[in-house]
């Protein structure tokens, strides 16, 4: 089978190119002939809001990536779809998260529609968490462009509704699978020295970009809790800043914790990842609204516990005291977490929970689910 990935790709960074290009291997894994149609330019620069679109690490080796389209040149859509067409793909995957996307996207995808081509959407997210003036416009028209959707999470299967409330449209929910690209895991001492960190100290770690719905004040709310500070606990915060990190570092100091917060707050290239899982004892995710997250499957593959909130499908990826806690969004709450998770000696229950849920999440299931 002839298989075409339109989305983020290399150069570009970020968890939905990681997504593409893990996808990418599983089909030719399998036997296909697979390429990847990417940007040539994805967002404007005033509308980035991180450091720089650009992944530091060098190309994949053994995908075939074509940078062809431009988010918001119409000429390049027509292109791209019609070269898409000309392709005669049996299958088309595309990977869907902003409705800024939604007129390149959908614009492409209906121009390359031919004979025999199917076009199957991945929905990372349809209705994004930060709301923006046409959102719900562009999403539709995104949404008519496809035969067929996997979505990520429940939440966002329910969000089609919105748009194909009689269900015309084939339609399959399928987790997000591991993230398991990013290397094998390394001892924990070792990950601790690599990174500068006291491995005698215990950390929880928060991971990704850092956005005002990632909650991340949430967190350092619950790092004040005294009882985490005789537990010895620390937080490592891994990831870019995309908006003003004023707020926070303010915050770090009026609550006195900024000896037990270690600021990581570049962009994490690939090939560093695994040393802040590594390292980390528990990962916490404790987002005011989520779909679902990569984060979890990167947690996933390197076997570590979670403590999450309870929205979106973090719930679903995350089952409570078994791969870790499902709180509710407050800082209290997930204090309490914590230091029950350090307290009371979760650590092996939740790790051996952990390692047996990782097995739902392979990505020939994925496949799968697209190819149904």
């Amino acid at each position: 089978m002839r298989v075409i990935i339109l989305g983020p790709a290399w150069p570009y960074r970020g968890g939905i190119a990681a997504f593409g290009e893990r996808l990418a291997r599983q089909y030719q894994q399998e036997g296909h002939e697979v390429e990847m149609v990417t940007f040539t330019l994805q967002y404007p620069k005033f509308l980035f809001p991180g450091k720089t679109q650009y992944s530091p690490d060098p190309a994949p080796e053994g995908l075939s990536i074509r940078r062809m389209m431009s988010s918001v040149n119409p000429l390049s859509w027509v292109r791209t779809g019609c070269w898409l067409r000309r392709r005669g793909a049996d299958l088309i995957v595309s990977a869907f998260w902003l409705p800024f996307m939604a007129p390149c996207f959908g614009t492409v995808l209906r121009i390359a529609k031919g004979r025999g081509t199917r076009r199957v959407a991945v929905l990372h997210n349809l209705i994004p968490h930060e709301h923006r003036p046409g959102d719900r416009l562009f999403a539709r028209y995104f949404v008519h462009s496809n035969d067929a959707f996997v979505t990520l999470s429940r939440s966002v299967l329910e969000e089609l509704d919105l748009f194909d409330p009689k269900h015309k449209l084939a339609r399959r929910y399928s987790p997000h699978p591991l993230y398991d690209h990013y290397g094998a895991a390394i001892g924990r001492d070792e990950a601790c020295r690599r990174l500068g960190l006291d491995p005698m100290r215990r950390y929880a770690l928060f991971f990704g970009f850092i956005r005002d719905y990632k909650g991340l004040d949430l967190l350092l709310d619950a790092m004040a809790d005294p009882r985490l500070r005789e537990l010895g606990v620390s937080l490592v915060v891994a990831g870019e800043f995309y908006g003003d990190p004023k707020p926070y570092l303010d915050q770090i100091e009026r609550l006195h914790i900024g000896d037990r917060v270690v600021l990581k707050t570049d962009f994490i290239p690939d090939h560093e990842v695994g040393l802040y899982f590594s390292a980390a004892d528990v990962v916490a995710q404790p987002y005011r609204s989520a779909t679902q997250s990569g984060v979890s499957q990167i947690a996933y593959h390197y076997e570590k516990p979670m403590v999450v909130t309870r929205v979106g499908g973090l719930p679903e990826i995350v089952p409570d005291g078994k791969a870790g806690f499902v709180v509710e969004p407050e800082g209290q709450a997930i204090a309490d977490a914590l230091v029950r998770y350090f307290a009371e000696g979760w650590e092996e229950r939740l790790s051996e929970g952990v390692r047996q849920e990782k097995q739902k999440y392979g990505w020939d299931k994925m496949v799968a689910a697209i190819g149904q």
